[in-house]
């Protein structure tokens, strides 16, 4: 059958690109091997939000008392039925883009697909029937998966992927995280409020080492406070499996070192999935593992592009979805402006939340900028003090000649509401007495962006 598009995976990026086709009048096809939605609404996005949703919870009637409610007994979850409602919400949410994709008249072909020529691709069911569909444009999105690291291959059971972190029959006694990123920083902290006695090793100095010092510093903080061993400037060299667990041999600047743990939990990034595919059949041009597109996602093989985690730029769902649809637009002849990946907001869903966007300190001075900053302490907000979460801050960076807001970075409660209104900003090139001349409403954790940027510039306006 002819297609105008054929999209290969139905992830964040693959399927909004083929809602956004078929509103541009196209004729879409998803091919899909496995659940749509792809891993963030399977096994990613989703499903751990509905994890971390419970630990809150959990945390919340432990502390009630803090908040006037006294609660008599020892209060424990049920790991088994938040491991259920984890996954209730994932295949809620795949049932809506199943709906999506019919609502937009757009075919969902199951099965696993590989290029078989520039205008062609080959789909094998699995029953192993093959089917040969031909379109004007491809766009391939298969996504990522868990990256192994040499010397601490998964086994499923005792040494585990973030997949297997989510649909665990029980409660681990312990766990080591390996891998301090947003991924391993979230199971960390899920599982230590469930109760795990959990070592985060990190092989950087600090973690969430792709955020700005400040705010790896003030998570360090918090892991520790709640009980989290953090072990930076640390590498898992080896690991064994043994009868009660697993022993993990480490080497940090101290020397070497073994800890055990019932469970390893590898969470130190992931790999592109661009194996077998038909890429090299096409002599498509890669990057290492991931794929050599131009602005607008196209391949060096006509008519085929990729978008999502196979090609350059930060691994996140709204990234994926982004790059879709200025690629679908592009190639229905529309004239998208292409993604500009300074602005580009990363969020962590721990407690407290991380949430950034642009350049950090570390950045700015790197490329001799004269910048300022501004600064201000969740112990200082009402609303915070009266939320009971104080723990955190926002910090603003400006260009020092002009103002123009170069980056934000925020760690606290509900932060990662708070950072698309600063992506917006950021996008208008607004400058820091833009922010502080904009009325912020009070009490709000919002209010600390306006303070952080009077802060900047020694202007000290009201708690």
């Amino acid at each position: 059958m002819q297609y105008d598009l054929i999209v290969i995976g139905s992830g964040p990026g693959g399927y909004v690109a083929a809602i956004r086709a078929s509103q541009l009048k196209m004729k879409v096809a998803v091919i899909e091997k496995a659940e749509l939605g792809g891993v963030c609404l399977n096994w990613g996005c989703i499903p751990t939000k509905s994890l971390l949703k419970s630990a809150q919870v959990l945390n919340y009637i432990r502390h009630s008392e803090n908040y006037g409610i006294p609660i008599e007994g020892d209060v424990k979850a049920d790991f088994g039925k938040v491991i259920a409602r984890s996954r209730d919400a994932a295949a809620t949410m795949s049932k809506g883009v199943q709906y999506l994709l019919k609502k937009n008249r757009i075919e969902h072909i199951e099965g696993f697909g590989k290029l078989s020529g520039q205008n062609s691709v080959e789909v094998t069911a699995g029953d192993n029937s093959k089917i040969n569909l031909t379109a004007k444009h491809i766009i391939v999105a298969t996504g990522a998966r868990s990256r192994e690291l040499p010397g601490l291959r998964q086994d499923g059971e005792r040494i585990i992927g973030y997949r297997k972190a989510m649909t665990l029959d029980k409660l681990p006694e312990s766990m080591i995280v390996v891998g301090s990123g947003a991924i391993g920083s979230e199971f960390a902290w899920f599982y230590a409020s469930l109760g795990t006695r959990v070592t985060l090793v990190e092989y950087l100095p600090s973690v969430v080492p792709g955020e700005d010092k400040d705010i790896s510093a003030q998570l360090g903080r918090s892991f520790k406070k709640m009980g989290i061993t953090v072990l930076t400037g640390t590498s898992v060299e080896a690991a064994e499996i043994n009868e009660n667990g697993c022993t993990a041999h480490i080497k940090t600047k101290k020397g070497e070192e073994t800890i055990e743990a019932e469970i390893i939990l590898s969470a130190a990034g992931i790999t592109p999935n661009t194996e077998n595919i038909g890429l090299e059949d096409l002599g498509i041009e890669m990057e290492g593992s991931k794929v050599r597109v131009d602005e607008y996602y196209r391949t060096n093989s006509p008519g085929v592009c990729a978008i999502g985690d196979i090609v350059h730029g930060p691994a996140l769902a709204h990234v994926s979805s982004a790059e879709g649809i200025v690629c679908v637009e592009k190639m229905a002849g529309l004239q998208p402006e292409p993604l500009n990946y300074k602005n580009i907001p990363s969020c962590t869903y721990t407690n407290p939340e991380i949430a950034s966007v642009g350049m950090t300190e570390q950045e700015a001075k790197e490329q001799g900028i004269d910048f300022k900053i501004g600064k201000f302490p969740f112990t200082a907000s009402g609303k915070a003090s009266a939320a009971g979460e104080r723990d955190g801050f926002v910090k603003l960076i400006f260009d020092a000649k002009y103002g123009e807001l170069l980056g934000a970075h925020m760690i606290g409660a509900n932060v990662t509401e708070m950072i698309a209104g600063i992506v917006v900003a950021k996008n208008l090139e607004t400058t820091a007495h833009e922010i502080i001349k904009s009325v912020h409403p009070h009490p709000t954790m919002s209010e600390a962006i306006m303070e952080a940027a009077a802060a900047a510039y020694g202007e000290v306006i009201h708690l």
